[in-house]
């Protein structure tokens, strides 16, 4: 018997194998010897599903081993690979890896995409708790559960239900793109100081996510080279230009610590935290969250939060040149993806057209 305790739970989990595909899940038991009879119910019940497959010489797969080939084949190459697995893994805690593919039907679907709504999600950092988005549902549920059920229906030749996925797909709200004026851009920055404003100006002149801002080290920075290089997401780096309102913004944090590129100080002396008055350390996400939601509303603006930085400057550098640059500067692996700030060249291109007028001499 193969049982442990993960990690934080309480509750014991199994894991084995079975016929080359790997069987994993919680067993809803905090004793051993109840949680390893769960376990023998499960490698029974696989065991007879392959003798029954067997036995009918048909294209029968358990999910068990649909997610076993599908991780092997598609998800340990995906960019966040550590977040596919955290979603196969609970997909067949769930339905269950005994369970045949084509029984699968869309009532199960629909039963999953409700628990995984009813979930909550903790922020550490922020100590806030909240409901898990549509979006975080549909990309952890109900998409890697339709690849993985039609690679086994196309690829792998496998018996699976016909599930009606368009119903099981929640609808997500469109992303806003909110451009800062420069007089919002200049009042917003009044009302920042001690190394935050430093940080914001460099996200407005930059595109770049506050947490490649804030995981910036003086040894991303090339001077001489007139570059820096920041970490996005899923690990992914791209260098980047120092413009003149840049390469000013880095000069200016010179000295201020040896390590890390953007810092604050500290206004009093708290030895709890271990910190001196007057002296520089690095800025955290907590922090600079606190900071730019506080100096908004102070600054009269409204409707602005610090990601919308991003969507200034991505805004403004397509007017003045094509959407490939934009994709290039906000690291975007598909130009869908910056296709949204697309909406100012349009309005652009009204604005040319309601200017036009027309000439006095024909043209042949």
């Amino acid at each position: 018997m193969s049982v442990y305790k993960r990690p934080g739970r309480e509750t014991y989990s199994y894991d084995f194998q079975c016929g080359g595909a790997r069987y994993s899940g919680d067993t809803g038991k905090t004793a051993r010897r109840e949680a390893e009879k769960v376990e023998k119910n499960v490698r029974d019940k696989v065991l007879d599903r392959a003798r029954q497959a067997k036995a009918s010489n048909s294209d029968y797969m358990t999910f068990g081993q649909a997610a076993t080939r599908y991780w092997n084949e598609i998800a340990q190459y995906h960019t966040n690979s550590e977040t596919s697995l955290r979603s196969v893994e609970w997909l067949q805690e769930k339905i269950g890896p005994a369970t045949f593919l084509h029984d699968i039907n869309d009532e199960i679907v629909a039963r999953l995409v409700a628990q995984r709504r009813a979930e909550t999600r903790h922020n550490v950092t922020d100590k806030e708790t909240s409901r898990v988005s549509n979006g975080t549902v549909n990309r952890t549920v109900t998409q890697p559960l339709r690849h993985m059920m039609n690679r086994a229906r196309v690829i792998w030749k496998a018996l699976v239900a016909d599930v009606r996925w368009s119903q099981h797909m929640l609808k997500e709200p469109k992303e806003r793109v909110r451009e800062a004026s420069l007089r919002e851009e200049d009042a917003i920055q009044g009302k920042l100081a001690r190394g935050y404003d430093v940080a914001s100006a460099f996200a407005f002149a930059s595109g770049c996510r506050r947490m490649e801002i804030l995981g910036m080290r003086w040894e991303h920075v090339d001077l001489e080279g007139g570059r820096f290089t920041v970490t996005g997401k899923g690990d992914k780096s791209r260098t980047l230009p120092l413009t003149p309102r840049l390469r000013q913004i880095i000069e200016h944090c010179i000295g201020h610590h040896t390590t890390i590129v953007f810092t604050y100080a500290a206004l009093r002396t708290d030895k709890r935290k271990g910190l001196i008055r007057g002296q520089r350390y690095p800025l955290t996400k907590a922090g600079l969250k606190t900071a730019f939601r506080r100096a908004v509303p102070k600054a009269g603006v409204v409707n602005f939060r610090f990601h919308d930085t991003r969507h200034t400057m991505a805004t403004r550098t397509l007017r003045k040149s094509n959407i490939r640059v934009v994709q290039q500067m906000l690291g975007h692996e598909d130009v869908a993806t910056t296709a949204k700030y697309a909406h100012s060249v349009i309005a652009d291109l009204a604005a040319a057209m309601d200017a036009a007028s027309p000439t006095e001499i024909p043209t042949n």
